[in-house]
C-alpha cells in the first residue's frame, strides 16, 4: 500500500474537553478555527517500541480508571455516601493516588534470616512514559461517562450511548494523546521540523520521529505565527503509525474569503442535490446548471471483489494464529485504502464548491433511515453524503460563506421548478421529472433548482449566525461524548470549576 499525502481535516470550534485551545502558547493572532494535520510516521525500531508502550499505557490507564468507577458504584449500593470519580479531573486524581499504592506494585524481599519485607514501589514503569498519557486516558473515560449519563437523562440527542467498556488489546486500535505544553524560555513540547529535520515531529517522552509526508504547509503556518499546535494524537492502523496534530489557526486571508453581501440581498443561492447515479448537481434559482459530477469513484463498489476475497481468506484461518492476524491486517489495509479514496474525492469536490459559491443550500437527509433500505444501504454509505455535508459546513464557515439546510420534509424532487406543481407518484427509477403541465425536466437539476429557491425564500439576513447552517462559528464547544476521532479532550483548572460538582448518574 502506497503512502498518501497528509490529510487535512478541520472543523470550526474546538475539540477539547471544554472551551478553546489551551496550548500554553501566547497567540499574536486570533485563532478562530481548528484544523488537523495528519501525517504518516517513519519511526525507528526503538521508537516503534516506545509508541507501542505509550499506547499500552493509555489503554491500561483507561481500564484502571474504569475499574475504579465500577468498584465505587458497587460500593455505593450499600453506602450512598460513597463518592464516585466521574469527571476527568476526579479520575486523574484517583489514578495518581492508586499508582503509588501497594495495589499498583510491590516487591517482597527475604533476608538471610528468612524475614520477608514488603517494599511498596507503586507502578514501577510509570516513570518510563510521558505522564500525559495517563491523564488523557482518564479524560477520555470522563467524556464517555458524561455521554452515557447525558444519554440516559435525555440531555444528549441521537442514539443511546452505552456504558464505557474495558479496552482489549486485541480489538482496540492502539492510540494515545499528548498535549503541547510550553513554558517560558523553553520550546514547545510538540514541534514540527525541529533540528533541521523538516520531515519530523518531536513528541514529549519519545523524541523526534521521522515523517513520511511533507510538512511544509504546517511549518509555514507555525513560523509565521498563524497557528499553534494544541495536542497530538498518535494511532496505529493499516500497519503504520500515524500522528494527527490538532492546530488552532488564524482565519484565512481576506483574499481567500467570500465578500460580505449587503443586508437584504437574497440572490446568489446555489442548490446542491446529492444522488447515487449522479453524485452532485449544482444549480441556481433560475434553473441554470452550474456543476454536475457524475464520475464519483465509488471506492467500495469498485473493490468489492477484492474485499470478498480477503474476507474469505480471513475466515479460513485458524483463530489465534499468526496467519489469521496477517489476513486481518491485509483486510484492514484494504478498508483503509477504500476510505482514503473516498475521503480524497470528497475533499476535492467540497473544496471546489466552497471556493466558487458563497451561498449553498443542501438537504437535511435522514441518512440513518435510508440505510434501512438494504438495497441502497451499500451505495449510500459508499457515496459519503454525511461526510460531504460535514466538509461543506466547516469549509464554508472558514471562507465566511453561508450554508443552510432545507427542511427534511421539503419535497425538492417532487416539485416542478417551473410551475410549482407537486407530483406524488415519483419513484427512484424516474430520472426525468414530468409534471401534469407537461414540463419535462432533469430530476436532479429540478431538485437543485428547488433547493436554491428554498434558500431565497427562507433566508433571514437579520438572524444570528447558526453553526448548523454554516454561519460563523468561533470558539464553540464540540459535543462531548465517545465520538470520532479525533474525539479528544483536554483539561484545565477552569474545567475543574465547572465539572467539579457534576454528580454521577445512578
Amino acid at each position: 500500500m502506497g503512502h498518501m499525502s497528509p490529510a487535512v481535516i478541520g472543523w470550526t470550534g474546538t475539540s477539547l474537553l471544554a472551551g478553546g485551545c489551551r496550548c500554553g502558547v501566547r497567540q499574536s493572532l486570533a485563532m478562530d478555527r481548528h484544523t488537523t494535520f495528519r501525517f504518516c510516521l517513519d519511526p525507528t525500531v526503538e521508537q516503534e517500541q516506545a509508541l507501542a508502550r505509550h499506547a499500552g499505557a493509555s489503554r491500561f490507564a483507561f481500564n484502571q480508571c474504569l475499574q475504579v468507577v465500577k468498584s465505587e458504584l458497587t460500593r455505593r449500593r450499600t453506602d450512598p455516601d460513597t463518592a464516585v470519580p466521574w469527571t476527568g479531573f476526579d479520575l486523574i486524581n484517583a489514578f495518581n493516588a492508586w499508582k503509588k499504592t501497594e495495589d499498583a506494585g510491590r516487591i517482597i524481599t527475604v533476608d538471610s534470616a528468612g524475614v520477608a519485607e514488603v517494599a511498596v514501589t507503586g507502578l514501577a514503569w510509570r516513570d518510563q512514559l510521558c505522564q500525559q498519557v495517563f491523564e488523557e486516558a482518564a479524560v477520555d473515560l470522563g467524556n464517555g461517562l458524561k455521554a452515557w449519563s447525558d444519554s440516559r437523562s435525555g440531555k444528549r440527542a441521537g442514539q443511546k450511548v452505552g456504558f464505557p467498556r474495558f479496552k482489549r488489546k486485541t480489538t482496540v486500535r492502539p492510540s494515545f494523546r499528548l498535549r503541547n505544553k510550553q513554558r517560558k524560555s523553553r520550546p514547545a513540547a510538540i514541534r514540527v521540523g525541529d533540528n533541521d529535520r523538516p520531515r519530523s515531529v518531536t513528541l514529549p517522552g519519545i523524541g523526534a520521529i521521522g515523517v513520511h509526508d511533507d510538512t511544509r504547509a504546517l511549518r509555514r503556518m507555525l513560523t509565521k505565527g498563524r497557528a499553534t499546535i494544541c495536542f497530538a494524537t498518535v494511532s496505529r492502523h493499516s500497519g503504520r503509525w500515524w500522528v494527527a496534530l490538532n492546530v488552532a489557526a488564524a482565519d484565512l486571508h481576506p483574499a481567500l474569503r467570500h465578500r460580505q453581501r449587503p443586508d437584504g440581498e437574497q440572490d446568489g443561492w446555489v442548490g446542491l442535490d446529492r444522488g447515487l447515479s449522479v453524485f452532485l448537481v449544482a444549480a441556481d434559482a433560475a434553473g441554470a446548471e452550474l456543476a454536475r459530477i457524475v464520475d464519483a469513484p465509488k471506492a467500495l463498489a469498485a473493490s468489492m471483489k477484492q474485499q470478498q476475497r480477503l474476507a474469505k481468506s480471513l475466515s479460513r484461518k485458524k483463530e489465534g494464529s499468526q496467519n489469521r492476524r496477517d489476513a486481518a491486517a491485509r483486510l484492514g489495509r484494504h478498508h483503509q485504502r477504500v476510505a482514503n479514496v473516498r475521503r480524497h474525492f470528497l475533499h476535492q469536490v467540497s473544496g471546489e464548491v466552497v471556493k466558487t459559491h458563497d451561498r449553498l443550500v443542501i438537504e437535511n437527509l435522514n441518512i440513518q433511515g435510508m440505510l434501512a433500505n438494504h438495497r441502497l444501504a451499500r451505495a449510500i454509505s459508499d457515496a459519503g453524503w454525511a461526510e460531504f455535508a460535514r466538509l461543506l459546513r466547516y469549509k464554508q464557515a472558514w471562507r465566511a460563506g453561508q450554508l443552510v439546510e432545507a427542511d427534511r420534509w421539503y419535497p425538492s424532487s417532487r416539485l416542478c421548478s417551473i410551475c410549482g406543481v407537486r407530483r406524488s407518484d415519483l419513484s427512484l427509477a424516474d430520472r426525468v421529472f414530468v409534471c401534469v403541465n407537461e414540463h419535462c425536466l432533469d430530476r436532479d437539476l429540478n431538485a437543485a433548482t428547488n433547493l436554491a429557491r428554498w434558500g431565497q425564500d427562507h433566508y433571514d439576513s437579520h438572524r444570528s449566525p447558526d453553526p448548523q447552517a454554516g454561519g460563523r462559528a468561533t470558539k464553540v464547544r464540540r459535543r462531548d461524548g465517545s465520538d470520532h476521532h479525533l474525539r479528544v479532550g483536554e483539561t484545565s483548572p477552569k474545567d475543574a470549576e465547572t465539572d467539579v460538582h457534576a454528580a454521577p448518574a445512578a
